[in-house]
């Protein structure tokens, strides 16, 4: 994991575009992504490393009843406040193994998390197992920086999810400045994957184009 203080960096945490989403048109994009990503009917949705809940808040507002797990308790705080009211829990626990108990989800949420894990085939599997029939990952991650890159390539995600998963799609999301609020020229992506039930062939990875 990263040496990055999350409690310290909580209070600031909103003020990129595509975290605090208060950019209309950051806020729309995403919301636009979300809508395709998770299932068309309300379900339950797992929003790992959560932040802020700015994604749980979208899934929120299209009817999701949502669980948002968090390793900085600041982080949580925050995302209690945003979500006041709404279907929503937010748990202190690590985005590896959160504390869920035997409670199943619809869709696992991970965006920008995957990267820091020590092990992320591991964490993979654990998340498919918190899956219900026909659940889905949705996993937004990316390589940032030019002079000491970090991040996961999408080949090496998709790998990953090659022994487990039975649909991948990557969606290349470079392109699209409206998610960032600038321009970008950096690896950014989403992959969605849904987990290889009993009897079902490896599935190929599909790409959406930037």
């Amino acid at each position: 994991m990263t040496n990055v203080d999350w409690d310290a960096e909580a209070a600031s945490f909103d003020e990129e575009p595509d975290h605090g989403l208060r950019d209309p048109e950051v806020r729309r994009a995403w919301a636009g992504r979300l809508r395709a990503w998770l299932p068309a009917r309300a379900g339950d949705v797992l929003d790992l490393g959560c932040g802020t809940g700015s994604l749980s808040l979208l899934a929120s507002e299209q009817g999701h009843r949502v669980t948002g797990v968090d390793l900085s308790a600041a982080m949580v705080t925050l995302a209690r406040e945003k979500l006041a009211g709404r279907d929503a829990v937010f748990l202190v626990g690590d985005a590896a193994a959160p504390p869920v108990g035997e409670q199943r989800f619809d869709a696992v949420l991970v965006r920008h998390v995957l990267w820091a894990l020590p092990d992320p085939g591991r964490a993979l599997r654990h998340w498919c197992g918190l899956l219900r029939p026909g659940g889905r990952l949705v996993l937004v991650e990316g390589v940032w920086g030019s002079t000491a890159p970090v991040g996961i390539p999408a080949e090496r995600l998709t790998g990953l999810l090659a022994p487990i998963a039975g649909q991948v799609r990557l969606e290349r999301l470079s392109g699209d400045p409206s998610l960032w609020g600038k321009e970008v020229t950096d690896e950014r992506y989403a992959v969605l994957a849904r987990v290889r039930t009993s009897g079902q062939e490896r599935g190929e990875v599909t790409a959406a184009g930037e």
